[in-house]
């Protein structure tokens, strides 16, 4: 392939200072296993640079030829505080970002980080960080002290998100304290297995709940291939039909659905390639969800930039498919102007 397609990675993590530095101070009183875990990450200097110097990430995208990081906050972000802290940490995730991607238009775009502790100040802060500061998304990562997002309480997050058409990145975080334990030995707990067991239970209860019946236009972002949802697929339709034939509805607390879940899937979800670096994987999940719902990502800088492109660069894909996945979908989800319309603006043509 000659004229190489553009790269938007649509999954790199960053985090300012300030939420390294109260997530650290948390740690003096907080002692789980997550908090003893990115203690020690969040005190390794050149991890912390990585997520903390926006500007220093060039360099490697310029080695490996990706165009673009939307870049979301690390989890478990500004969800790790008490209310009115996480609310002040995303507001200062938000400016930060939107500061870098006033520096660099052509390189970064940005989601939104919210702190559904609060869930009004949380709907505020979509419309702020969507409307005033122009940035192309929420992300949000996964629960929230052991809640989730099937709870009503949280659903002015939504509402806000559907009314500015902005996707909602579901990303991972360590399983909650009632659960977290299983998970706690041979490395288990985080992207190993416990970010996404985590994750996709997360987004299985948003289906089951009747979030997709209440909001039918949300978008919702899987990374990681979604989890291991769309293996799935199949499995949930048919024992949610059996339970539903056998009346089991009330005493198992299941909800009736418009649709099936597999229906919401793939009428609700995107799914990104982060961390996912094998040909058959990606086929079935082309296959099961539709070229138009797959898009490419790194998981910069959990995960090797040179190992991620490589592997998109190298996929078995015709060149409209490897369009839609290494730039296309993403500009068309996140809103991102194709390049040379991205240039034209700031060039101000």
């Amino acid at each position: 392939m000659t004229d190489l397609p553009r790269l938007i990675a649509t999954e790199e993590a960053f985090a300012p200072r300030e939420y390294i530095d109260a997530f650290l101070d948390l740690t003096k009183s907080v002692d789980t296993a997550t908090s003893r875990y990115l203690a020690i990450y969040y005190r390794q200097a050149e991890a912390v640079r990585q997520l903390t110097d926006l500007d220093y990430r060039i360099a490697e995208m310029d080695a490996h030829g990706v165009d673009l990081h939307l870049i979301g906050i690390t989890g478990p972000g500004v969800q790790a505080f008490d209310a009115a802290r996480g609310t002040e940490l995303a507001t200062i995730a938000n400016d930060t970002l939107a500061a870098a991607i006033g520096r660099h238009p052509t390189r970064f775009a940005g989601l939104a980080a919210v702190a559904p502790q609060d869930p009004a100040a949380a709907a505020r802060e979509v419309d702020r960080a969507l409307g005033s500061l122009g940035l192309n998304g929420v992300i949000i990562n996964s629960h929230t002290h052991g809640e989730y997002l099937d709870d009503p309480k949280f659903w002015p997050i939504f509402e806000a998100a559907v009314a500015r058409d902005a996707a909602v990145y579901l990303h991972p975080t360590f399983p909650s304290d009632a659960m977290i334990e299983p998970y706690s030995k041979y490395g288990m707990m985080g992207a190993l297995w416990g970010f996404g067991a985590d994750t996709s239970l997360h987004a299985v209860r948003m289906i089951l709940g009747g979030v997709f019946d209440a909001f039918p236009t949300l978008k919702v972002v899987l990374g990681h291939l979604g989890e291991a949802i769309p293996f799935w697929l199949d499995r949930l339709d048919n024992r949610h039909a059996n339970i539903v034939r056998r009346g089991g509805l009330g005493p198992l607390g299941m909800k009736q659905l418009a649709k099936s879940p597999s229906a919401y899937f793939r009428d609700n979800f995107w799914i990104t390639t982060s961390g996912m670096m094998s040909d058959p994987p990606l086929r079935f999940c082309l296959d099961r969800c539709g070229d138009d719902r797959v898009l490419f990502a790194i998981d910069y800088p959990y995960e090797q930039t040179a190992e991620a492109v490589a592997f998109i660069r190298a996929a078995p894909l015709d060149r409209a498919t490897m369009d839609r996945v290494t730039h296309a979908n993403a500009e068309a989800l996140f809103r991102i102007a194709p390049l040379a319309l991205r240039r034209a603006a700031v060039q101000g043509v």
